[in-house]
C-alpha cells in the first residue's frame, strides 16, 4: 500500500506564491509518475502537473509558466512551485502517484488553496 501525504496548501493573494509538497510512503514502485491534480468547487477533477522519476514533466496548457513541479526520487516527494496565483487556481489540489508497469494509481487527501484578496 501506498500512503500520499500533502502539505503546503493555504491562502494567499492574487500574485502571490506557494509551494505544494506531496510524500509518499509505504511500497512505493519503483517506476512511477508523480503529479498534482486540481479540482475546484463544481467542476470535475483535472491535470495541473506530472513528472516521471526520469524527470520529465508534463503541464496543463492553462499554467503558462506560472508553476514548476519538481521530485526528489530518493525521498519520494513531488513538489510543485506556483506563481502568480489566481483566484481561478482556487482548488483542492491533490497528489497522484502512476505505477508505470502495474498500472496502480495513488491518490493524496488533497490540500485546500485559496487565492483571494
Amino acid at each position: 500500500q501506498v500512503q500520499l501525504v500533502e502539505s503546503g496548501g493555504g491562502s494567499v493573494q492574487p500574485g502571490g506564491s506557494l509551494r505544494l509538497s506531496c510524500a509518499a510512503s509505504g511500497s512505493v514502485c519503483s517506476v512511477n509518475t508523480m503529479g498534482w491534480y486540481r479540482q475546484a468547487p463544481g467542476k470535475e477533477r483535472e491535470l495541473v502537473a506530472g513528472i516521471t522519476n526520469g524527470g520529465r514533466p508534463n503541464y496543463a496548457d492553462f499554467m503558462k509558466g506560472r508553476f514548476t513541479i519538481s521530485r526528489d526520487n530518493a525521498q519520494n516527494v513531488v513538489y510543485l512551485q506556483m506563481n502568480s496565483l489566481k483566484p481561478e487556481d482556487t482548488a483542492v489540489y491533490y497528489c497522484n502517484l502512476k505505477c508505470f508497469f502495474t498500472v496502480m494509481e495513488y491518490w493524496g487527501k488533497g490540500t485546500l488553496v485559496t487565492v483571494s484578496s
